[in-house]
């Protein structure tokens, strides 16, 4: 592609608001991200990591892009859409109806479980790349399995001309900054670890997608505004507040912890998908405690 930064700012990846037979509470996901746009959000991720897709049923996963479009129409928000799956059958099943509904891109971890070697996993990008037709960002995560390096993005990219960069789910910066200069700079990366939105910044990221995006929308949206604005010390500030939050979420469950308190503040996000980890009351309450203590509801929301 010509331009290939099509993705900046600061996106969810967004929660997929959805009960234990993985029906979606519709206007509960959408009230979601009204606000999320509503504080500056340029976007979102659905059906990744934090949207559970890898352990959704594809209808579930269809339904959820389907709702994330239609709401996004005439906002300027994207929709970037993760169909990777263990199945090649099912990512271009699901790739080509995120084209047929309407989202911007496509995303996927490469495929996982077994050990493949990058003639197979350019076969499954380049079969998702043509099922969809739309831009695609590779969605790099240590949990994938699969240690992606910048010799791979630059041959992949060569090969598969709508594959426009990576979603950098790593603290391996080092390498990212690499990446970055690929294509004499012409490559789209996203920055994925919340508690280093700053850093990836600083080291080429334009911009970035969170699961802790989710609850605290305002403060992600500070740190990349004042980035862009050359007010560093301020925006280290706002990370360290953030990273707060972030420290007592690990402790608890990132994906348990978010679901969590988006249903105390009104959004009926639903529990993480079976076998997650779902609170006991015990540790319920010591969670909920921990949020007052550090002022969430005053300072974060």
């Amino acid at each position: 592609m010509e331009n290939n930064v099509l993705f900046k700012g600061i996106k969810s990846a967004l929660v997929s608001c959805i009960d234990d037979n993985g029906n979606v509470y519709e206007d509960d996901m959408r009230r979601l991200m009204q606000w999320h746009i509503k504080e500056g959000f340029t976007g979102f991720y659905i059906c990744g990591g934090t949207g559970e897709g890898p352990v959704l049923q594809k209808e579930t996963r269809k339904r959820i892009a389907e709702i994330a479009v239609d709401e996004v129409k005439g906002t300027g928000a994207d929709i970037i859409n993760h169909i990777g799956a263990i199945d090649l059958k099912t990512a271009a099943e699901l790739a080509e109806h995120a084209a047929k509904v309407g989202c911007d891109a496509i995303s996927s971890v490469p495929p996982f479980f077994f050990h493949y070697g990058e003639k197979e996993i350019f076969q499954y990008y380049d079969t998702i790349a043509k099922a969809s037709g739309l831009p695609v960002l590779m969605y790099a995560s240590p949990l994938s399995g699969t240690a992606i390096t910048p010799a791979m993005i630059d041959r992949l990219m060569d090969k598969i001309p709508t594959l426009i960069g990576l979603k950098w789910t790593n603290p391996d910066y080092y390498t990212m900054h690499r990446i970055t200069d690929l294509k004499g700079g012409n490559i789209n990366v996203i920055n994925g670890p919340d508690e280093t939105l700053l850093l990836g910044l600083t080291m080429g990221a334009q911009g970035g997608i969170g699961a802790t995006y989710n609850v605290m929308p305002k403060l992600f949206v500070q740190i990349y505004n004042l980035f862009q604005e050359g007010k560093l010390e301020e925006a280290r500030q706002v990370q360290f507040k953030v990273n707060k939050l972030i420290d007592i979420l690990i402790e608890h469950g990132v994906e348990n912890g978010v679901k969590q308190i988006l249903c105390d503040i009104g959004y009926n996000a639903g529990y993480p998908v079976y076998p997650s980890k779902r609170f006991e009351a015990d540790e319920l309450e010591v969670f909920r405690k921990k949020l007052e203590a550090i002022n969430y509801r005053e300072e974060y929301l």
